[in-house]
């Protein structure tokens, strides 16, 4: 097949156009997390933390919107926005559920708010166990503590008791932004940036 090299080409300038958008946000000390949690997403995100944290110790805003996804990914974020010495506000926006709500919950809960038509959902982790019974066996130990280990995670950010928090991830719960806010883990809802912490 020949190509005319006078037509314009699919999707032309927009690695510019990204590129440009990239470096907006980053002096403006944004990173964004959209999408599924994975370990590319986790990598990328943590790359722009360390980036902003060696610039300054200014605090970041991260803004998540995300239905969730590999929890040991949501870990790393989550572990490295405790690791950094700038503060991180957490903003929630749209989705915010499973690993990405674990993610969100690294940043203390006054940094913690969110936007007024935010959803929230926690539960317990999920996992396909497949292969010997042997196998089985071992995926749903790690899947127990897992299990643990998150609703360790909920009831010390939100100061809900633990028992509570393990009944409440039995099954999903979904809490809208004035839930969340009661259930301890949003500390306030805002509608414009500048309500968002700054120091």
């Amino acid at each position: 097949m020949f190509s005319n090299e006078t037509e314009p080409k699919p999707n032309a300038g927009q690695g510019q156009g990204s590129t440009f958008l990239e470096e907006k946000a980053f002096r403006a000390r944004t990173v964004l997390v959209f999408g599924t949690i994975t370990d590319t997403v986790a990598a990328d995100t943590v790359r722009r933390l360390l980036a902003l944290d060696a610039e300054s110790d200014v605090p970041i805003d991260m803004i998540v919107s995300s239905p969730g996804g590999h929890l040991e990914s949501g870990d790393v974020i989550h572990d490295v926005v405790r690791f950094i010495t700038a503060p991180v506000n957490m903003i929630g926006t749209g989705w915010v559920g499973s690993a990405a709500t674990h993610l969100y919950l690294g940043a203390p809960r006054e940094r913690r708010v969110c936007l007024p038509q935010t959803r929230f959902l926690i539960h317990q982790p999920s996992g396909g166990a497949g292969g010997q019974a042997s196998d089985i066996a071992i995926q749903a130990k790690e899947i127990m503590k897992a299990r643990e280990r998150i609703a360790g995670v909920i009831s010390r950010e939100s100061g809900q008791p633990i028992e509570r928090v393990r009944e409440d991830i039995e099954r999903d719960l979904w809490m809208s932004a004035e839930d969340a806010v009661k259930y301890g883990l949003v500390s306030r809802i805002v509608e414009h940036r500048k309500d968002v912490r700054r120091d």
